[in-house]
């Protein structure tokens, strides 16, 4: 197979080191990628918006699958167009994008086909209405915009004035633009987060390995929201009776109601749960990989990633094997100064080749270009160092040991990434999922 990976990021970069894995590819192309990627693969420039230059480039270079690893080129159609050329492309139609580029349409779905998700407190289409909701509200709060804004349009609060403020920013002091104009507001939930994520061809699908992510900024899960700071990935985290709770009233309800509804899905789908006391709940859906799970999750995968997604691309999927390394991984984010708010720019980055001689782990770059002879910070998530090992401290260890070899001044990572998880092993056991998983009150 040829493959053309569409997006730029470290989601890209894994998608690509794993898919050269497999002896069934012959080539691999990236669009736009970045200069860290080019190293390993070819990369053409490309407007992720423009979705009829990526079908005429598919065309033009004789891709055999294209990938679509980003959210935007998804909600602007791009499978769709794809599709009327007759190209193959492994990602959801703009309809069934929807789920992840509306959070309205997205509560609406769930709550037409009875799958369990927050309760709405609100939709609101003015800044005033929205002021009304929260004057009468019972806290805590998640305030979401209902647009696309790369991980940054969600506020979870028990304040008013942090409510009101982000209320604000979203729907008067446009900050996201028109992803903000409408706002869903709905209670917040108590509980451990998951992710968890399919390969889907519309009716089967194959379970990614589980993971969790961190958003917030600093290390206690201090800080502004940001798209993620890393990540980890181990079954411990998933006991198998709470695995057949979530896809028995969550995924096969999910992918029944899009058949139901004539949404055609092929692609990844990502469930962001929330394992509460009565059992997991819906926060969101993606349509596609999760950044930065994918640099957790991918390291694990024991199989042909290329001829699972052509499967779920031609609706091929029943009866694959998809096996995944005994073990765990762990990612960490390396982020520039300043980030989330103003990422400091074109800053050099020392020790790349030292990190990635240590044993076990592996770099992949997000935001960075070449200058030279070196690279340079070119986004605010710059760098992600992932590393498997036999059990999370294992791999915890590889990864900051090589994230630690990088100098780039001013640039901050968390140290505590599955550091939790860490101690409920050492403990031999994970409380919350196992008592969502029976249903039992927590304690």
């Amino acid at each position: 197979m040829k493959i053309l990976v569409i997006g730029g990021g470290g989601r890209e970069h894994a998608l690509a080191w794993k898919l050269r894995q497999s002896p069934s590819v012959a080539k691999i192309w990236c669009a736009p990628g970045n200069d860290g990627l080019a190293q390993a693969v070819e990369c053409l420039p490309l407007d992720l918006k423009d979705v009829q230059a990526a079908a005429g480039m598919a065309k033009e270079i004789g891709a055999d699958l294209t990938i679509v690893g980003p959210e935007l080129p998804l909600s602007l159609g791009i499978a769709d167009e794809f599709a009327s050329k007759g190209l193959a492309l492994l990602g959801p139609a703009r309809t069934a994008a929807q789920l992840e580029g509306s959070k309205i349409f997205a509560k609406r779905f769930l709550d037409r086909h009875k799958i369990p998700t927050a309760a709405v407190r609100g939709i609101c289409t003015s800044l005033e209405e929205a002021q009304q909701v929260l004057a009468s509200a019972t806290w805590p709060l998640v305030i979401k915009a209902d647009g696309l804004c790369a991980g940054k349009g969600v506020l979870v609060t028990n304040a008013y004035s942090e409510a009101s403020q982000f209320i604000t920013r979203l729907m008067s002091s446009n900050e996201f633009g028109d992803a903000g104009k409408h706002v869903l507001i709905e209670e917040g939930l108590e509980g451990d987060e998951l992710s968890y994520i399919i390969l889907t061809d519309g009716t089967n699908f194959i379970p990614l390995a589980p993971a969790r992510d961190h958003k917030r900024a600093y290390d206690g899960d201090r800080g502004p929201n940001t798209g993620g700071m890393g990540a980890y990935s181990t079954d411990s985290i998933l006991p198998s009776a709470l695995e057949d709770e979530i896809v028995r009233i969550i995924v096969q309800p999910t992918l029944a109601g899009l058949r139901a509804e004539g949404i055609p899905y092929r692609g990844f789908l990502y469930f962001g749960l929330m394992l509460t006391a009565e059992g997991p709940k819906v926060l969101e859906y993606n349509c596609r990989l999760g950044d930065p799970e994918t640099e957790a999750v991918l390291p694990r995968a024991d199989f042909d990633l290329a001829r699972a997604c052509q499967a779920a691309a031609t609706g091929s999927l029943a009866g694959f094997d998809a096996q995944w390394r005994r073990g765990a991984s762990v990612c960490v984010v390396i982020a520039s100064e300043g980030y989330p708010a103003n990422p400091r720019m074109g800053v050099p980055i020392h020790g790349l080749d030292e990190a990635a001689r240590v044993p076990g782990a592996v770099v992949f770059h997000a935001g960075t270009r070449r200058d030279g002879s070196i690279f340079r910070t070119a986004g605010g998530r710059v760098l992600i160092v992932s590393a498997c090992g036999e059990d999370l401290e294992v791999a915890s260890q590889i990864a900051y040991a090589a994230a630690e070899k990088i100098q780039i001044a001013g640039s901050f990572y968390r140290r505590d990434i599955g550091r939790r998880a860490r101690i409920e092993e050492l403990l031999g056991a994970h409380p919350v999922a196992e008592k969502s998983a029976a249903g039992a009150p927590k304690s």
